[in-house]
């Protein structure tokens, strides 16, 4: 009943584009600040395109302003006074929210995760253990307290999934999309707007967009190099305007570096394709294809003890097989010299051989953007995912058995295959002072997961482990899930008066997810499945959302708003999902396992003119039905996690942003966020009770603060970046604490203005990570979070990489 309530919503209601802004209204983009922004180079040679208009990314009206020029990331206004701004603060929104310039996403190393440039603004933290962050086993964001399985992703209005390490449902940004094709890029804060594609953005949402092709013909090459023996190569070709009338580019990049410490490689390659074909005069097509391959090996968890007693650059003995396998055969007493015994007091846990995470993607999709009449508009889209993936460990824990050689070490293995496809639609219809707007989400994703082992030779070891294994002697288990997700919203953005805007709907969220768990085999002889088959069932008719934007006058605005979301359950046997516990326990207590909602208010203040923009907000937000996973043993025992409910968490903070040009060519950005997010509940893992009511959130630091200064003159560019992150813990009593750090990133280039061939369409630009070597912890939680940890062997932590410099040369032929 409920899903043929919510489809035949849709269809009466006909929802809304993702383009059309849910806060948005007759503000124009950024309103006052656009001034000096919009200004773009004369000469710069490509116009660089934001997202098709109905994208989810102009669900908030803050986009950056005029196109900046895409051979040079930078092509920045050289006939202007002021630079180009970096991060706009959402004028005449009625919830907070940013948008980050595509400018300010190419100013830094080629190759790096866009989520990261984003932690610049309030309230986000993100961290990682290599300089790009895109090492995804250490990927790790947090905003206000939310972790990033429960906030929403999407690129040009496709979902992204959880971001979780083996996403289930998705993949990271920088494999949707080359760093060099990305537009400008939005993050609410407190929460998305209702249209946004997510069914777990209980936090807010983080909206990504590509570059449209140009109508110039032109071609762009790019190489870095750099510190790890980093090196990066980049093309890409604009057809210009076709006889048809359409236009594409189509673009590939190779990316190869060493890892910072230790033996290892971190590769990546991608190819980009998109084609843009009006079709008449109402009607545009938009196709859209991304292929990527990821081969990365990892950095060794550490815990407190291990940095405490040897330092940040411990890391696996790769190029040790004769001692992995000494340590995996010996005594968990008697450890080999050079091996330490810290990791819950067991050598076999300090360091291991290898271990590696492969991924490859294919996503594309088809858009229609459609316009009837200067009222109704719309926007129909179809999208695919395929994805296989496997996250290899080499491990003590299973040998390999005596038919194929006796090693004491075995290959661990969990596999991954993604078949995804969904539809998006809406319609927006402008009459009188309301913009009503309404839209359809459908996504069928099939998801097989694997835990297999296989052998290892007692001498000759692979080189590498990037390469898909085959002939496993045992599979401890091997699940299939689906999940049909259907999700129909409906608003209304209605300018009262003309200083005063409210905006108001609702969604309504439906996921059906099922679990089918196949029997194990060892040495090809079956064994029964401990993991869960059945079915569970999320579903919310009325997640509403309110706000009020008034304009106090031309510089000054107060906004209010209120969302309540839900997260669907994951489906899978790893990770916060139900399906990960025991199938007895799962039989006993499906029933009663409920979402986690979050009621999300916030009251905020805004000031922009031609030279400041400025914004205040407070929140307030009520987590309830808080699932948390609790680790057993170390990762690579692999153990069934014990999922629990710890009630209901409560977040307060303040976020505050300021952006000053206060002289020609110079501007300063500043942010800081106070987040206090704690449980409100003791924590029960079935018998034990753990006091945990009134303690800290894991992974949240209480302050973050980002101090960046920037100077443009249209040749020579630079800015230093300080961002600092307060004290964090990684158990749920808050018995271990990591320290605070403040880690500073410079970038520096310069472009060429010459009509000499050579130098026409030149640039370069210097990238420092880590500017002062700081050594410290980036991510936590890595391998899970538990009560506590007395001993301060729990290896969870990841090392932060110590300073390093890239170049980068680009090249624009037109």
């Amino acid at each position: 009943m409920k899903k043929t309530f919510l489809l035949t919503t849709c269809l009466c209601t006909i929802a809304a584009t993702h383009a059309v802004a849910a806060t948005s209204g007759h503000q124009p983009r950024h309103h006052a600040t656009a001034r000096h922004a919009v200004k773009a180079a004369p000469k710069a040679t490509q116009p660089t395109n934001t997202a098709p208009a109905a994208t989810t990314v102009a669900a908030t009206p803050v986009a950056v302003a005029t196109p900046a020029r895409q051979h040079a990331p930078s092509a920045v206004n050289a006939a202007s006074n002021q630079p180009e701004t970096m991060v706009v603060l959402g004028a005449g929104a009625a919830r907070e929210t940013q948008s980050v310039s595509r400018r300010a996403l190419q100013e830094v190393a080629p190759g790096t995760n866009p989520m990261k440039t984003l932690s610049k603004l309030p309230g986000v933290m993100f961290s990682s253990s290599d300089p790009l962050g895109s090492y995804e086993w250490s990927q790790q964001i947090l905003v206000r307290g939310f972790d990033q399985g429960r906030l929403g992703y999407t690129m040009d209005g496709i979902p992204l999934g959880n971001m979780a390490y083996g996403n289930t449902n998705g993949l990271s940004p920088n494999r949707s999309l080359q760093i060099e094709n990305n537009g400008p890029s939005s993050l609410a804060q407190g929460a998305g707007s209702v249209g946004v594609a997510a069914s777990n953005d209980l936090g807010g949402a983080m909206q990504f967009t590509s570059i449209d092709p140009t109508d110039k013909f032109g071609a762009d090459l790019a190489g870095t190099i750099g510190s790890a023996t980093t090196w990066r190569t980049f093309a890409r070709i604009n057809s210009g305007i076709l006889p048809t009338g359409g236009k594409f580019y189509a673009s590939y990049d190779y990316q190869d570096a060493d890892k910072w410490k230790g033996y290892g490689k971190q590769k990546q390659q991608q190819a980009n394709i998109k084609f843009v074909q009006p079709l008449g005069e109402y009607v545009k097509l938009t196709v859209y294809g991304d292929w990527s391959l990821r081969k990365e090996n990892d950095y060794q968890d550490l815990s407190i003890a291990t940095i405490n007693k040897y330092g940040y650059n411990v890391d696996n003995i790769t190029k040790n097989y004769a001692l992995a396998k000494q340590v995996a055969a010996g005594s968990t007493t008697q450890c080999p010299a050079g091996i330490g015994i810290t990791n819950y007091g067991d050598c076999q846990d300090f360091a291991y051989w290898n271990s590696a995470g492969l991924r490859q993607d294919a996503l594309g999709y088809g858009r229609l953007d459609f316009r009837f009449n200067d009222r109704l508009k719309g926007f129909a889209t179809v999208y695919g995912h395929t994805n296989s993936g496997e996250g290899a460990w080499a491990t003590p824990y299973q040998a390999t058995p005596a038919s194929l050689g006796g090693t004491p070490i075995s290959l661990r293995t969990t596999e991954y295959d993604i078949h995804r496809v969904g539809f998006l639609s809406g319609l927006s219809y402008k009459i009188a002072n309301h913009l009503i707007e309404g839209g359809f989400w459908f996504e069928n994703n099939n998801f097989e997961q694997a835990r297999r082992f296989y052998g290892l030779p007692q001498n000759n070891p692979p080189g590498t482990l990037f390469w898909y294994q085959g002939n496993s002697f045992k599979t401890s288990w091997q699940n299939s899930y689906n999940t049909k997700t259907y999700q129909v919203h409906l608003q209304d953005t209605w300018q009262i008066l003309p200083s005063l805007k409210a905006n108001y709907g609702f969604k309504s969220l439906i996921v059906d997810n099922s679990a089918t768990a196949l029997p194990g085999s060892v040495m090809g002889q079956p064994v029964a499945s401990t993991y869960p088959t059945g079915k569970l069932s999320t579903s919310d008719g009325f997640l509403p959302q309110a706000g009020l934007n008034y304009r106090i006058n031309h510089n000054n605005e107060i906004f209010a708003d209120f969302a309540r979301n839900m997260a669907a359950f994951d489906s899978s046997a790893t990770g916060l999902s139900p399906f990960v516990m025991n199938a007895n326990v799962f039989n006993s207590t499906a029933k009663n396992i409920r979402p986690e909602h979050s009621n999300t208010e916030e009251l905020g203040y805004r000031f922009h003119n031609t030279i400041v923009q400025a914004s205040l907000t407070g929140y307030y937000v009520e987590f309830q039905n808080r699932l948390l996973a609790v680790s057993q043993g170390v990762g690579i025992q692999g153990l069934q996690s014990i999922i629990a409910n710890v009630g209901s968490v409560t977040a307060r903070g303040i976020d505050a942003a300021i952006n000053y040009n206060f002289a020609p060519n110079w501007s300063v950005y500043a942010s800081y966020a106070f987040n206090n997010s704690f449980y409100n509940d003791d924590l029960n893992t079935g018998g034990t009770v753990y006091r945990t009511a009134g303690k800290n959130v894991v992974a949240m630091p209480r302050n973050l603060a980002n101090v960046q200064l920037s100077y443009d003159d249209g040749s020579v560019w630079g800015n230093v970046l300080m961002q600092f992150q307060d004290r964090r813990t990684y158990t749920y009593t808050n018995d271990q604490w990591i320290d605070p750090n403040a880690v500073f990133n410079l970038n520096v280039g310069y472009r060429f203005h010459s009509q000499n061939v050579v130098l026409r369409g030149l640039d370069a630009q210097i990238n420092v990570t880590n500017l002062f070597d700081k050594r410290y912890v980036a991510s936590m939680g890595t391998n899970g979070y538990v009560p506590a940890d007395p001993t301060q062997t729990l290896a969870t932590l990841q090392a932060a990489a110590p300073r390093m410099v890239f170049f980068t040369i680009r090249k624009h032929f037109q």
